[in-house]
């Protein structure tokens, strides 16, 4: 709830900022649908869950990649990316008598979304579409008492899926050349393979993450 709650201040502080900026203004430009390419990048606050997202679980990750912004129609564009996508979560396992250990799995993807950009008006849109996804590399850590951190040989990428899939749905602000928004992914395939204990360690989980970005087109 907290990371949902600052998800929204945020696209409202930048929606106050750029209203202020950016004024209605109609010239010739506007009208024409142009294609525009760029790069992006930003904060992931990223889960795994079952069957709700709980927030105490949330791990920091980050997103760098290209963008394409297509035009199909005045107020309607595709918009394809390819990111390389960091994603995770934090897990604490009780241990009983041996105590209580945190894990923190670290999944990294290159990852293809590709959605519907809708203007709602001259510099606010909305997207929705699905994602695809694959995994480039994985490792599990455990934190020590004393703030280091011990990576888990027996666990890498070959114990899960190496593909994943989901849908995508965000807000964004668009002025001139610069883009800002937010946006939520969710996964819709399991992360850890099947009687693997990859899988038995997530508890069959998915992939959740909501994403901070700005981008540059040109």
């Amino acid at each position: 709830m907290i990371v949902k709650n600052f998800v929204l201040l945020f696209v409202l502080s930048c929606a106050f900022f750029i209203s202020s900026v950016a004024q209605e203004r109609k010239t010739p430009n506007d009208k024409m649908l142009t294609p525009k390419v760029g790069v992006k990048g930003g904060i992931n606050f990223t889960n795994l869950y079952v069957d709700d997202v709980k927030d105490e679980n949330m791990k920091i990750g980050f997103n760098l990649g290209l963008f394409a912004k297509l035009p199909v129609t005045q107020g309607l564009s595709i918009q394809p990316e390819i990111l390389y996508s960091v994603k995770g979560s934090k897990l604490a396992y009780d241990l009983g008598v041996l105590g209580s250990n945190e894990y923190r799995f670290n999944l990294n993807y290159v990852e293809v979304p590709i959605l519907a950009v809708i203007n709602l008006s001259k510099n606010f849109n909305l997207q929705a579409g699905g994602y695809a996804a694959y995994l480039a590399q994985a490792n599990i850590k455990r934190a020590n008492g004393d703030g280091t951190n011990d990576q888990i040989a027996d666990l890498n990428e070959e114990n899960f899926n190496r593909l994943d899939y989901g849908l995508v749905g965000g807000l964004g602000i668009d002025v001139e050349n610069i883009t800002i928004g937010a946006r939520y992914n969710y996964g819709l395939r399991e992360v850890g393979k099947a009687d693997n204990f990859g899988s038995q360690a997530l508890k069959n989980s998915k992939n959740s993450a909501i994403s901070l970005y700005i981008g540059f087109g040109f």
